[in-house]
């Protein structure tokens, strides 16, 4: 495979899973972090990194945006629940920097944890 067709098919199969989590709502963050060590947050950090590399520079909501298709503080309103205590332990336990860097600076839409 030559290194453009590699490019456009990493990039449809980044847009596919995108609208796959854009889709299932139900599957929290905490349990994205917790099954696989990454969550929508960290895929718009990604992707805001990725746009940096390129020379276009973007927020950190608008990454975030990229990858919910609302706004951080909308999704977190219609489709975040509280996560359980169990999935908290186990988040604390495989992430403890994540965990106290959430617990010094909580998110700035007055939320709690950002996963």
């Amino acid at each position: 495979m030559d290194d453009a067709t590699r490019t456009q098919a990493e990039a449809a199969a980044f847009r596919r899973l995108v609208q796959h989590l854009r889709e299932r709502t139900d599957v929290q963050n905490i349990d994205l972090m917790n099954l696989a060590g990454f969550c929508r947050n960290c895929l718009g950090d990604w992707f805001r990194e990725a746009a940096a590399e390129r020379g276009a520079e973007i927020g950190k909501d608008e990454g975030r945006e990229a990858i919910y298709g609302m706004p951080y503080a909308d999704w977190k309103a219609r489709y975040q629940s509280e996560a359980s205590p169990q999935a908290q332990a186990q988040f604390a336990a495989a992430h403890p920097q994540h965990t106290q860097m959430q617990q010094a600076a909580p998110s700035k839409d007055g939320g709690g944890k950002g996963w």
